[in-house]
């Protein structure tokens, strides 16, 4: 199944990463820090009928948290009904009241997501988090394959397994569904952002501008791009890496510079498509996460095929309960942090600071979930010449047009620290190939 001589050129394809500028960057401390994204040669294998069973699932889930992106910011149906507590949509820090009443291009809210799952030794997979936003990691694995196989093209020359290199097909897809016409571009924010490498690479790929806010103007309730010579380009889509709250000065936040004036305006009358749509951040909180099985059997009418790992919500006094009695061995996440901050383990804490965190809780309930500690399948890395097990997770990529689309690929990330659950990059983490097999 496995032709390990990859293996052998595992230096040779960390070299040609980084030669491309593979990295990704974080600012801590008021300091931009930019780093290589360690690469490991030994891929994730997923058989057919495993990622079968896994695309149905996430297409499901998908669906589901459209619709409820749709309604929250509209009838609110599932609030009325007393599906989903008012308190928690709008306690939300992802939910933005400017988006109210505003219907996106195809009715698409979630055009890219970015779907995090485990799969536990009871080989069951398990969803952590829903990313909404702007989820990122999708190049990784593709430039990664593309180096593998110039690397070692016999490892691929008898292994069945899918072609990663359609996401960018997929993407485009996408972008031509919910364009309004004009031109298609990729807004970055620019060379200093975190995935600044994605960006362009997706843009090469699809075959999208690359742009800055600075180079897009709105003109007439339309937008466009300005040419070096000045004339102006009808833009009909648009990729922003940007958050909501730095897209649009004159709507959200007034001290972003890197944003543009007028285009959720644009965008609120039907004129532009913006991929993700402003307000998802509503639909991926940590807190609303807890309730996706029940938006599945309410907007769907069918049974959540993937499942949650098991959560509780001390916002719940039964809850909160629970999550006094079993403490230590729980993990707590603050519902607004990302990137693997804002996680704490129960079992790691002193007596003192569990009694502080429990006083925490009691004070900011709506603030934190916590969730059983899922016993992660570990899978092999190099460590030198050897291979060792680690934890690792898989970000799975559902893109949404006329259908959900799943990826056959992802991006598996690991924790290079034997005793850590976290594989976040922030965190130290690396990446690898994910090889969903054809046959």
């Amino acid at each position: 199944m496995y032709n390990y001589e990859l293996l052998e050129h595992t230096d040779t394809v960390n070299e040609l990463l980084a030669r491309y500028g593979v990295k990704f960057g974080i600012y801590k401390n008021n300091t931009f820090k930019e780093q290589l994204f360690p690469f490991d040669a030994i891929p994730r294998i997923i058989e057919k009928q495993e990622f079968a069973g896994l695309e149905a699932g996430l297409k499901q889930r998908v669906q589901a948290l459209n619709l409820f992106l749709r309604d929250i910011y509209s009838d609110k149906k599932i609030v009325k009904d007393g599906v989903v507590p008012e308190d928690f949509i709008f306690a939300s820090s992802g939910y933005m009241a400017e988006c109210e009443g505003v219907i996106p291009p195809k009715e698409v809210c979630s055009h890219i997501s970015g779907i995090d799952l485990v799969q536990g030794k009871d080989r069951q997979w398990y969803v952590l988090e829903d990313n909404l936003r702007v989820p990122s990691g999708a190049s990784y694995p593709m430039i990664a394959r593309e180096m593998c196989r110039r690397s070692s093209p016999s490892t691929f020359e008898n292994t069945l397994l899918e072609d990663n290199r359609n996401y960018a097909q997929l993407l485009r897809r996408t972008m031509d569904y919910v364009n309004t016409g004009g031109h298609t571009v990729i807004l970055t924010p620019g060379r200093y952002n975190a995935a600044y490498f994605e960006h362009s690479y997706l843009a090469e790929k699809t075959g999208a501008h690359l742009v800055s806010g600075a180079e897009l103007k709105v003109k007439e309730d339309k937008l466009y791009y300005v040419g070096y010579d000045g004339r102006l380009e009808r833009i009909g889509a648009v990729y922003r890496r940007i958050s909501d709250e730095y897209l649009d000065p004159m709507n959200f936040n007034p001290e972003s510079v890197i944003g543009i004036p007028h285009i959720y305006d644009v965008f609120r009358k039907g004129n532009v498509a913006l991929i993700n749509a402003p307000g998802n951040g509503v639909a991926d909180d940590k807190g609303i996460y807890y309730f996706v099985p029940k938006m599945i059997r309410y907007y769907l009418d069918e049974e959540p095929i993937l499942q949650n790992a098991p959560t509780y919500l001390p916002f719940y006094k039964k809850d909160m309960q629970y999550v006094r009695e079993n403490f230590d061995r729980l993990v707590l996440k603050d519902v607004a942090e990302a990137g693997g901050y804002g996680v704490v383990f129960g079992e790691k804490m002193s007596k003192g600071q569990k009694e502080e965190f429990i006083r925490l809780l009691k004070r900011e309930p709506r603030r934190f979930i916590a969730q059983e500690v899922i016993d992660f399948l570990d899978i092999d890395i190099l460590d030198g010449k050897q291979t060792v097990p680690r934890k690792a997770d898989l970000r799975a990529f559902v893109l949404m047009a006329d259908e959900p689309l799943v990826w056959k690929s992802g991006l598996t990330r690991f924790s290079r620290n034997p005793d850590s659950f976290i594989v976040n990059s922030s965190q130290g983490g690396g990446f690898k190939d994910t090889w969903v097999l054809s046959q």
